[in-house]
């Protein structure tokens, strides 16, 4: 049948309506007609794939990458840069209208950076194919659990890219090629790791291969048997160090394998220095970063003299973050502070007492009882950093309609081009 496709939503899928019902379509654009095939029928909706495009969209593109439609990694390399954009911004301001019921005062503008290439940390899924006696390693199938027979990932930095045919031969080599599930990406500016994920133990066969691996690709290798707490480097022999930095401000931060950091360093530099444009820290306010992480946006105040006190989950990431501030000089302005910021009537925002304003950046569940915790006379300035749109909208409509803060402005981060994933920044004022 054919369709006309009447919008795109939140993951790039094209909207059209037939006999009173919606249909989700796969590589399909606003205003163009497309050949569809059903796949799925619900009882209120349909989901079809392209079969043929009768009248392409001006902002359709070519894919770059031969594995676009099979492969989960990536679902808007179809739509040119300028409406990838459009599409996440709609995202934004529908949350905020259908979920918070409320508008930004300003829409700044988006917060973007290299397209490809970005993805400092990634986890490729590994599988040795014993029908086919071959390993695959890369992202999985969208909506399968099957590894993408790739060879090549333009998201990726050049240098691990180039990497995947050897790494299929690597895994392809050991005595256990059907105990690695997973390999670990993280690049920095002081070293590239490869964490290979096992099931079994190695051979003494296995370490050898890996090791000169490690020395013929410039990289360094671990071995994960288990948790966070077996990471294991076997090459080189020096401790090897993951860094990143944030040049408008002079700070570098060092991480561990196993503690978060944004896979986008350049678009993460900007976005620190979006954030402080709309914190304004000012020398001697006393300003909380909640769900502080190693101090990502902490060191950025403290900086411009502010009193920092960043309130984490993780005492791993606490331990971090005052390294870092101590590494670049900030110690004397940052206090950090172990704390659960998702517990009922949020103890741990109670317990700093007065702050000037509050920097806020939480995972997907975003930060409810934190905000429901916030007195009528609470921080003058709110910077709410978000990875959900939803929950960022949820929590806006709190602050707005029970707290007394209006929404000042709000933006989309693109921190994960040619995907589905918004990441937001959101400024509120008592």
């Amino acid at each position: 049948m054919e369709v006309l496709i009447e919008s795109v939503d939140h993951e790039a899928r094209g909207i059209a309506r037939s006999d009173n019902k919606v249909i989700f379509v796969q590589n399909a654009l606003v205003s163009e007609t497309v050949e569809i095939e059903i796949k799925r029928k619900k009882p209120s909706f349909d989901t079809a794939v392209t079969k043929a495009v009768k009248n392409p969209s001006s902002a359709r593109m070519n894919p770059r990458c031969p594995s676009f439609g099979v492969c989960g990694g990536c679902s808007f390399q179809h739509i040119d840069m300028r409406s990838q954009l459009a599409i996440k911004q709609r995202v934004l301001e529908d949350a905020f209208t259908r979920i918070g019921k409320v508008s930004p005062e300003r829409i700044l503008s988006p917060i973007s950076g290299p397209s490809l290439g970005y993805r400092t940390r990634a986890r490729l899924s590994s599988r040795f194919v014993i029908k086919k006696d071959k390993a695959l390693v890369g992202f999985r199938e969208k909506g399968k659990g099957y590894v993408v027979d790739m060879l090549s990932c333009d998201v990726l930095p050049s240098r691990v890219s180039r990497l995947l045919p050897e790494l299929r031969a690597l895994v392809e080599s050991l005595s256990i090629k059907k105990n690695v599930p997973q390999i670990e990406v993280a690049c920095s500016e002081t070293s590239d790791i490869l964490a290979f994920r096992i099931l079994e133990d190695l051979t003494q066969s296995d370490t050898k291969c890996l090791v000169e691996f490690g020395l013929k690709q410039s990289v360094c290798i671990y071995t994960q048997r288990g948790g966070p707490k077996t990471l294991k480097q076997i090459y080189p022999e020096a401790e090897s160090r993951l860094t990143y930095r944030i040049p408008d401000f002079n700070l570098e931060f060092e991480f561990g394998l196993s503690e978060f950091t944004q896979v986008n360093t350049e678009v993460n530099g900007v976005l620190v220095r979006r954030a402080m444009s709309l914190l304004e820290p000012k020398a001697g306010e006393r300003i909380a970063d909640l769900f502080c992480g190693l101090g990502n946006f902490s060191l950025a105040i403290a900086k411009h003299g502010s009193i920092v006190i960043g309130v984490e989950g993780s005492q791993d990431l606490i331990f971090r973050a005052r390294q870092n501030a101590e590494n670049n000089g900030l110690l004397q302005n940052c206090e950090f502070r172990v704390g659960n910021l998702f517990e009922e009537n949020c103890q741990s925002f109670e317990q700093l007492g007065p702050v000037d304003k509050l920097l806020i950046d939480p995972p997907r569940d975003g930060a409810f009882e934190l905000v429901k915790a916030i007195s009528v006379d609470g921080p003058k300035r709110i910077v709410y950093v978000s990875c959900n749109p939803s929950t960022l909208a949820r929590d806006a409509g709190i602050l707005v309609h029970e707290k007394g803060y209006r929404l000042t402005s709000a933006s989309i981060v693109n921190m994960f081009p040619h995907t589905s994933h918004v990441e937001s920044i959101a400024s509120f004022e008592k």
